[in-house]
């Protein structure tokens, strides 16, 4: 299978449910940030952490593939096969792993600013790249039904890469950078 197609040589490209868009469409933004998204948290991974962390955010990349396929997939009109989508139990997976860090961290009490250990400043990089795909797909969301849990599980994941942070810097015995 060659990975060129050819078909976006006139800028657009094929949601799932076989329309085409030009390259610039909000849903292409949407679904192309998390994808970005995806690829920090990626890099978040690669410049260390603790292996329960590391199987912590392979499984919120697994998350992020199906979400950018889910908004790659216009609910109407339906595509012609299953998709997987963004259900409540990703909700309830990120919900239960911030609660499961915050036992771990001291309370915050402060405003805290990016950094502390390279995986630590990744996270916040993904969380700020999370927070702008969430800017978008509430404007998407605005124009068309994303469906239920779309905009929870993204405001959601926001929350667990900030609190993602934290650990992975308590857990290298690196104090947050608290703003003075």
């Amino acid at each position: 299978m060659k990975i060129y197609t050819k078909s976006g040589d006139d800028g657009t490209t094929g949601l799932f449910n076989g329309k085409r868009v030009k390259k610039f469409d909000l849903r292409v933004e949407c679904y192309g940030t998390v994808d970005e998204l995806a690829s920090v948290v990626g890099l978040a991974v690669s410049f260390g952490t603790d292996e329960v962390m590391k199987d912590d955010l392979q499984e919120i990349s697994h998350k992020l593939f199906r979400f950018a396929s889910d908004l790659a997939t216009p609910l109407n009109p339906p595509a012609k096969f299953k998709i997987a989508r963004i259900e409540q139990s990703d909700i309830d997976y990120l919900e239960n792993k911030i609660d499961t860090y915050d036992l771990e961290l001291e309370p915050l009490r402060n405003f805290i600013i990016s950094g502390g250990t390279n995986s630590a400043a990744f996270l916040h990089l993904a969380r700020t790249v999370s927070r702008r795909a969430e800017r978008r797909i509430i404007e998407l969301n605005e124009k068309e039904d994303l469906g239920e849990f779309a905009v929870k599980f993204i405001n959601r994941l926001s929350d667990y890469l900030f609190t993602a942070a934290r650990i992975a810097n308590s857990r290298a015995g690196k104090s947050d950078i608290l703003l003075k």
